[in-house]
C-alpha cells in the first residue's frame, strides 16, 4: 500500500499540540540540528531572532576534552541567556560523557545530547558516534545509561538507522534507550555507510517510531521546504523534525514551518533587507564570539550561500570568500543595503541555496 504524503486533519491535531522533553515544553515541533562548525552560538541566536526555533543543539564536543578544559572546546559551549532551550551534544565512550554530563549540569546545561549518528573517521575510531550503533552486546546501552543516571538533566539521542543497511540498529536502541529514561531520539535516515548521500529512508525512520511506546522520535535529514516535512510527518509519523542544512539555506524555515502547521500558510522567506541583516547580525556576533580575524576565517565557508541567497554577482562573492578584516564587509553590506535587491528577486522564490555537503561517510565538512 502507498503510504500517505499529505497530513490528516488528526495529524494536524496532534502536532498542534505542544511538544515536550520531560515536562519541558519547545517553542516549536522543529529543532535545529547539530553541524559541526555552523551551529555555534552566533548562527542559533541569529535564527532565533527569526523564531519558533522550538530547540537548538550546539556542535558536538568531546566529552574527554570538556574535562581536560580545551579551550577549543570550550568556545563551542558558550552560550548566554537568550540562547534557550539548548541541547549540549556530546560524544565520546565508558565513562567520560557521564563525567562529562554532569560536569555540564553543574554549569548550568538544559539537556544533554548524546551523539550516536557522526560518521567521521577522528569520532567513529574512539568508538564514539555512529560507532556506538554497532555494539548490541550491552556496552552502547550501559553508556547510555551511565549518563541518564549521573544527571538530573534530560538526555536525548541522535542517531542514524544503523552502520549500513545489513545492521539496522535504530529501533532496537530506541527501545532500550526509553527503558533507560533516554526522553527523545532525533533520527538521520541515513545509514553511516551513506554518508550524507542517497535519500533519507523515511520507512526507516517509521519503524524507529513503532518502536517505543512513549518518547517522542523526531526525524532529520533532507527537509528544506514544507513539501520535505509534510511528507517526513505523514509517512513516519515522528513528533517533530530537526533541520540542519535547511536552515543553512533558509533560516526562515523554522518560522515558515510552525506557521504551515498551525495556520495552513508558511508565508514568505525572508525579504532581502531581511537577509541582509540576517547576515550582517550573524557576522557581527561571530566577532563578538571569536575576534575580527578568526571570524572572517570562519565567515569564508558561508559566504557563498549568502551571495548565492541575495545574487550579489561574483565581485562581491570574491572579496567575501577572501574576508581578512571587517571592514570589506561593512562596505558590501552598506551598498546591498543601497541598492536593494536586484531585479526579479522574490522572497517567495522557491528555489533553494546551494548547500554542500560531504562527499562520503568519512568526509569533513
Amino acid at each position: 500500500m502507498t503510504e500517505p504524503t499529505f497530513l490528516t486533519d488528526d495529524d494536524r491535531k496532534r502536532l498542534r499540540t505542544p511538544l515536550r522533553y520531560a515536562g519541558v515544553e519547545l517553542a516549536s515541533r522543529f529543532t535545529m540540528a547539530p553541524l559541526a562548525g555552523y551551529t555555534n552560538l552566533p548562527f542559533r541566536m541569529s535564527v532565533r531572532d527569526v523564531g519558533s526555533c522550538g530547540l537548538a543543539t550546539t556542535d558536538l564536543v568531546n566529552a574527554r576534552a570538556i574535562l581536560q578544559g580545551s579551550r577549543r572546546t570550550h568556545e563551542l559551549l558558550v552560550t548566554c541567556p537568550g540562547d534557550q532551550p539548548l541541547a549540549i551534544q556530546i560524544y565520546g565512550s565508558g565513562d567520560e560523557m557521564a563525567d562529562g554530563a554532569r560536569w555540564l549540569e553543574q554549569h548550568g546545561a538544559n539537556f544533554i545530547d548524546i551523539n550516536m549518528g557522526c560518521p567521521v573517521r577522528k569520532v567513529v575510531k574512539g568508538g564514539g558516534g555512529s560507532a556506538m550503533m554497532c555494539d548490541t552486546t550491552g556496552a552502547t546501552i550501559r553508556t547510555v545509561s551511565k549518563v541518564v543516571e549521573a544527571v538530573r538533566l534530560p538526555v536525548t539521542v541522535k542517531m542514524r538507522l544503523g552502520w549500513d543497511s545489513e545492521n539496522m540498529t535504530a529501533g532496537y536502541f530506541a527501545r532500550e534507550f526509553e527503558k533507560a529514561g533516554v526522553v527523545a531520539v532525533t533520527i538521520h535516515g541515513r545509514t553511516r555507510a551513506q554518508g550524507f548521500s542517497g535519500h533519507v529512508d523515511l520507512e526507516g525512520i517509521r519503524r524507529v517510531v513503532e518502536a517505543v511506546e512513549r518518547i517522542p522520535v523526531l526525524g532529520n535529514g533532507d527537509v528544506r521546504s514544507v513539501a520535505d516535512a509534510e511528507r517526513m510527518l505523514a509517512v513516519t509519523g515522528c513528533a517533530g523534525i530537526a533541520i540542519g542544512r535547511g536552515a543553512l539555506a533558509n533560516p526562515w524555515l523554522f518560522r515558515q514551518l510552525n506557521s504551515w502547521l498551525h495556520h495552513g500558510n508558511p508565508g514568505p522567506r525572508g525579504t532581502y533587507a531581511e537577509r541582509v541583516n540576517f547576515m550582517d547580525n550573524h557576522f557581527t556576533r561571530m566577532v563578538d564570539w571569536r575576534g575580527e580575524h578568526l571570524a572572517c576565517l570562519q565567515f569564508r565557508k558561508m559566504a557563498t550561500w549568502y551571495t548565492k541567497a541575495l545574487r550579489t554577482g561574483k565581485a562581491i562573492q570574491q572579496i567575501l570568500v577572501m574576508l581578512d578584516t571587517r571592514a570589506p564587509f561593512d562596505r558590501i553590506v552598506a551598498q546591498l543595503r543601497e541598492q536593494g535587491p536586484p531585479p526579479g528577486w522574490s522572497e517567495w522564490d522557491a528555489s533553494d541555496t546551494a548547500i554542500a555537503v560531504p562527499a562520503g561517510p568519512i568526509a569533513h565538512w
